[in-house]
């Protein structure tokens, strides 16, 4: 499938860069009317995830894969509940462990390689056939788990889960990981490690043995993080290591279903290897969609509620044959 061209007219003319079209609306974006049902399930590990559905009677189900540090209260989770919703689709946010306002049971917390979360999730969604179609739809970290587990299940992908799209979506994850040691990035950086370690903090007190907060003064990036904690605690060599077994491009040529990919050109946190622009041109499966515009999970429309990119997954998800 060649890459195709976008249609995003683009934002309002005060997000003039990608900084402010990434920023603005993670901080001030608000989607009402939403109430989720929450149900709480069984990991094989002895952990447990938790679920959040908005139905509507529908015999559709999209499952969300959200961000780094996010949960199904974010406005790009919110945006895309609230507007498939309307289309007659009912929806599941999965929170990844420690994520939703619960801390899990286990050693490990999450990662952008913790697609066995989302396999755990789509098996317990298909244990009851109310479902004749499946979409999946992830957003930045959630899209790089989503992009894995379609790669890993292949050709075995249960049959219900007809299409996928993602969104800011780390394909290359030593790529993205590079974007956070620049100085334009710095607000990025400080506001992610400061909710890791707050949330590792937490993970000290419940096994104070595996886990020397006095390491966390010492924290000044990302790369320190991930090998002091990330790999320590999910069995990788350093963060080198993690970042290079878990990307999301290492299983990407294996994908079987129709998969949108849609990553903003301006977009401050991925690489140029998050934009892989071969791998459409030589796989049918794969649709890459690169807008000039969009920031990180922007793509604000002016005097819109929702954003271009979730008017575009539900084009691509439920509309196209």
């Amino acid at each position: 499938m060649p890459v195709i061209e976008s249609t995003y007219p683009g934002p309002p003319a005060f997000l003039f860069n990608g900084h402010l079209e990434t920023i603005v609306p993670s901080l001030y974006r608000r989607v009402e009317g939403i109430t989720y049902q929450r149900e709480k399930i069984n990991t094989a590990d002895g952990d447990f995830l938790n679920l959040d559905w908005s139905k509507v009677g529908s015999d559709k189900l999209l499952i969300i894969s959200h961000g780094l540090e996010g949960d199904s209260e974010r406005h790009y989770a919110k945006g895309l509940v609230k507007l498939f919703n309307q289309n007659g689709i009912d929806v599941l946010v999965w929170n990844n462990r420690t994520c939703g306002g619960e801390i899990n049971k286990l050693p490990i917390l999450y990662h952008h390689g913790a697609s066995y979360d989302l396999d755990a999730t789509v098996q317990h969604v298909l244990k009851e056939p109310n479902y004749a179609k499946v979409y999946l739809a992830g957003i930045s970290m959630g899209g790089a788990q989503t992009l894995k587990y379609l790669g890993e299940k292949g050709q075995n992908l249960p049959k219900e889960i007809k299409k996928a799209a993602v969104y800011s979506t780390p394909c290359n994850l030593p790529s993205s990981a590079a974007t956070l040691k620049l100085k334009s990035n710095v607000f990025y950086k400080k506001r992610f490690l400061g909710k890791l370690k707050k949330k590792i903090a937490s993970k000290a007190q419940q096994f104070p043995e595996l886990i020397d907060t006095k390491l966390l003064e010492k924290v000044k990036d990302f790369d320190e993080f991930d090998t002091l904690f990330t790999a320590k605690l999910h069995g990788f060599k350093d963060a080198s290591d993690f970042y290079q077994t878990v990307s999301a491009d290492n299983w990407m040529r294996q994908i079987s279903i129709p998969t949108l990919i849609l990553n903003a050109k301006n977009d401050p946190l991925l690489g140029p290897e998050c934009y892989p622009v071969e791998l459409a041109k030589e796989k049918a499966e794969i649709i890459l969609e690169m807008p000039e515009r969009g920031g990180h999970t922007g793509f604000a429309l002016k005097g819109n509620e929702f954003t271009w990119a979730e008017y575009r997954l539900l084009e691509f998800l439920s509309y196209t044959s």
